[in-house]
C-alpha cells in the first residue's frame, strides 16, 4: 500500500486535506495511519475527532536529547546525515505502543513531535525521526499512510520524502502557492518520486479551477481535484470540530485516484 506526503505552502489547507482524505479512505474501507510531521501546526488531531494527542514518536526514540546524540554518533563514525537511521528494525502499525497512537475507526494517528519553546533548537531531529519511521514503517494489506507534512520545502531538505511513495501538492489560488508546488515537484523527481499531483483548494469562483490546473499543467504538474471553498469547514476549523460526515465528493475522488 501506499505512504502519501502531502506538502504545499503554508496556508494552503494540508491538514484540511490530509483529513478529508483520510475519511474518505476510510470509508473505502481502508485502514488509515495519519502522521502529523508538522513541527508547529498543532490542529490536526482535532479535525480528525480524537480529543488529545498521543505521545510524541521523538520519544518513543528516546527523547529530543538521546535522538540528538544518536544523530551524532551516527555522523561521527560515517554516516552521512542523510543517511542516518534512528530505527534499526522495521516497525508495523501493531507495533506502536499504545501511547505513541491512538486508533478511532479505522484511523490511527500519531505525532512526530513540537517545537514548544523558544531556544529549543531547530526541528532537525524530528525530520531524521520522521524520515526513519516512514522509511521503516512496513503497511499491511488494506493499510495506507498519509504524513502532513510541515509547509514549504525544508524536509525535502532532510530527506523525509524518501519514505513515501508519493507526493499529493496542495495548492491554493496564489502565485506563491504555484511556485511552491513546482519546486515541490522538481524536489521530489531529484529523490526519484515520479507520482506528484496537485489537489486544488479554497476554490471560490467559477472557473479558478480550470485556471490553476492550466497554470500548472504548463509546468508539469497535473491536478487530480479541487475542492471548493466550504463554510462548514471554516466553522470547524474555527470551533476545533472534526471533519467528518461532510457531504463533499471530491475527497473521495481523489481517493480512488490514488487506490483505483
Amino acid at each position: 500500500m501506499k505512504k502519501i506526503a502531502v506538502c504545499g505552502k503554508g496556508g494552503s489547507g494540508k491538514s484540511v486535506v490530509t483529513a478529508l482524505l483520510a475519511f474518505a479512505l476510510k470509508d473505502g474501507d481502508m485502514r488509515v495511519l495519519v502522521v502529523d510531521s508538522d513541527d508547529s501546526n498543532p490542529g490536526l488531531h482535532r479535525m480528525l475527532g480524537f480529543p488529545d494527542v498521543p505521545s510524541p514518536l521523538i520519544e518513543f526514540m528516546g527523547g529530543k536529547g538521546k535522538v540528538e546524540k544518536d544523530i551524532e554518533a551516527r555522523i561521527r563514525s560515517g554516516v552521512p546525515e542523510p543517511l542516518v537511521n534512528l530505527l534499526m528494525n522495521n516497525i508495523s502499525v501493531k507495533d506502536i505502543p499504545d501511547q505513541y497512537i491512538m486508533h478511532r475507526d479505522r484511523i490511527s494517528f500519531i505525532t512526530v513531535g513540537k517545537i514548544f519553546m523558544a531556544l529549543e533548537g531547530c526541528a532537525c531531529p524530528l525530520g531524521i525521526v520522521s524520515r526513519s519511521f516512514l522509511n521503516g514503517l512496513q503497511l499491511a494489506p488494506a493499510e495506507v499512510v498519509l504524513v502532513d507534512m510541515e509547509a514549504g520545502v525544508e524536509h525535502f531538505g532532510r530527506g523525509v520524502e524518501t519514505g513515501v511513495d508519493c507526493v499529493l501538492v496542495v495548492v491554493e489560488p496564489s502565485l506563491d502557492s504555484i511556485e511552491i508546488a513546482v519546486k515541490i515537484k522538481q524536489m521530489s523527481e531529484q529523490i526519484h518520486i515520479g507520482d506528484v499531483w496537485a489537489v486544488l483548494n479554497k476554490i471560490h469562483t467559477p472557473g479558478l479551477a480550470s485556471e490553476l490546473a492550466d497554470k500548472l499543467g504548463s509546468r508539469g504538474l497535473s491536478v487530480i481535484g479541487a475542492i471548493e471553498y466550504n463554510a462548514d469547514i471554516f466553522e470547524r476549523c474555527l470551533q476545533g470540530h472534526a471533519l467528518s460526515g461532510l457531504s463533499l465528493a471530491e475527497p473521495g475522488i481523489i481517493a480512488d485516484f490514488l487506490f483505483p
